[in-house]
């Protein structure tokens, strides 16, 4: 173990086992977004982006305000309004006023947006095939475990 590692960062030894796990996650995780990423920027949009329009899309027809989008993303976004406003600006997403209250302004996806997601799709599909196939549903288990217990803090 840590030979993949040691050649990655050139780096002959570590502080300890869990100095090594936690720059193996790092490297792991670096290598996973840059894959995903790279989907992403062939379609004008960026991981957050990509993460939103899923996000909205599993809510369609109906949509999120923008601070139930922004408790959902993987990846904290510092300004969530201007993400939104891209993908306003692209034509993927549409606000309303809600019915309710209205201060609140709703997301929703659009056609164009549902059509961008499923063009992405064969492409994700690869890269999430290609990361699935190099673990067993245990050593998945165990990973996600491992995962929750770094971030499941109370904040």
């Amino acid at each position: 173990m840590g030979e993949p590692l040691k050649r990655r960062l050139q780096q002959s030894r570590f502080e300890s086992a869990q100095h090594e796990a936690v720059l193996n996650l790092m490297v792991a995780a670096a290598y996973v977004r840059a894959r995903i990423e790279r989907v992403c920027a062939e379609h004008a949009l960026t991981e957050g982006q990509y993460n939103a329009l899923r996000i909205l899309r599993g809510v369609h027809p109906d949509g999120y305000p923008r601070c139930d989008i922004a408790r959902r993303l993987i990846e904290r976004a510092p300004d969530v309004t201007r993400l939104i406003d891209r993908l306003e600006t692209q034509g993927l997403v549409e606000r309303s006023r809600s019915g309710a209250d209205k201060r609140l302004s709703i997301t929703r996806i659009t056609r164009k947006g549902l059509a961008v997601l499923e063009r992405m799709q064969p492409a994700m599909s690869a890269v999430h095939h290609e990361l699935i196939e190099r673990m067993s549903d245990r050593d998945a288990r165990e990973l996600s475990r491992i995962c929750e217990g770094i971030y499941d803090v109370e904040e």
